[in-house]
Order: structure tokens, then sequence, then C-alpha cells
């Protein structure tokens, strides 16, 4: 039996790269929806990324009746104290782009020596299913960011964020499969496919325990 499930991401470059990871897992067992257009967005207003995915996650189940899954993403930096985050999509601006968040990440970060450039990017992934039932992932890679952006692939941070294991190339060097093998998006959705194929099929649209 195919696994069907809405993707809560509004992001559509997230949104290829969730079903790259997803696909690889599952092969051809796996049926991957987009979000609705006519869903509105998903104000994100949690505290944590676990929140975050949860307000997503449950809103898409909620409009749709089917099982789905989001996401929610965070890149902290110990030399700012964590920051930007929970609000690292937004860290220039509400309407910021990825450029205007890496522009406004390098200067925060000028002057800051390499060794002192650690960060961590984190991903919790959580499927929701219309019985009300959830599963939650979590996967993390650190690293450490780099004085200017470097390489073409990827999107967000991709650009200036080096992870450990890398041989020292930022994500946007790599190929897609090298990002997924060592990122915190592929390690939490890999947790998260292991996790559904314990758990079986979702329950279909209408149904309920």
């Amino acid at each position: 039996m195919i696994r069907r499930y809405v993707l809560a991401t509004a992001n559509p470059d997230k949104a290829i790269e969730l079903g790259e990871i997803l696909v690889a897992t599952f092969g051809d067992g796996v049926a991957l929806v987009p979000r609705p257009s006519e869903v509105p967005d998903v104000e994100e207003t949690g505290a944590t990324l676990e929140d975050n995915a949860r307000l997503k996650a449950v809103a898409l189940a909620t409009a749709t009746g089917e099982a789905v899954i989001a996401d929610d993403t965070g890149l902290e930096v110990d030399a700012l104290g964590g920051a930007p985050g929970v609000h690292s999509a937004r860290f220039a601006g509400e309407r910021a782009t990825y450029a205007d968040n890496v522009a406004k990440l390098l200067v925060e970060l000028d002057g800051v020596v390499a060794r002192e450039r650690t960060a961590r990017f984190t991903t919790v992934a959580l499927a929701c299913f219309p019985d009300g039932s959830e599963i939650v992932a979590t996967g993390e890679v650190e690293g450490w960011i780099a004085t200017e952006p470097r390489g073409e692939a990827g999107f967000g941070y991709d650009s200036v964020f080096v992870p450990d294991g890398g041989e020292g190339r930022t994500f946007a060097e790599m190929t897609a499969a090298e990002k997924h093998a060592l990122s915190h998006r592929g390690r939490a959705f890999r947790a998260l496919a292991q996790r559904l194929a314990v758990r079986g099929m979702p329950e279909s649209p209408g149904r309920r325990s």
C-alpha cells in the first residue's frame, strides 16, 4: 500500500528537499501531496521548533482530513547566544529573503574569529494523523559559519553553514545527496520515516480510531 501524506510547508525549496529525503527512504511506497493553495499560511507563534511544527501540522490535518508531515528548522549560533534559533526564517524581518538573512548573520558575526563561529542546525519533523496522534523526530548537525557565502546549491543559510564531516564545504557546495547524508533535515526525516514505518499506514481521510 502507498503511504499518502500532505506536506505542510509552503516553502517550495523545502518541499523539494523533503520529497527527495522521504522518497529515498520509502521509494515508490509514498505519495506526497503539496500543501493546498487554499489553506492560509499558519502563523508560527510557537516558542520552540516543535511548537511551530505542530501548529503547521495540526492546521493542515484539520483543513484536509489527511495525514500531514510538517517541520521547523532553526540555526543556533553560539556567538549570538543561540540566535537566530526559532526566528531563523525571519531573522532579517518578516519579509526577509534568504540573502537578507545571510547578510544580517554575517554582519552580526563580523570580527568574530573562526573558533568562535560554531553553530548547529536543528530540525524537528512531525507527522500528524486524522485521529489526532502524532510522531516526532529531531535531527541536528554541528558546524560553523563561514565568513562569506560559498556555493550555488541549496537555500536558506546553506551558503554559509559548514557542517562537521563536510570536508570544509558549505551545504551550498555539496550535491543534494551529500547534503542529505549530513544535514539536520536529512537526519530528522530519516528518523521520522523509520518511526512511520513501524507505526504502519496512516488513517485514511475521515477515519477515526
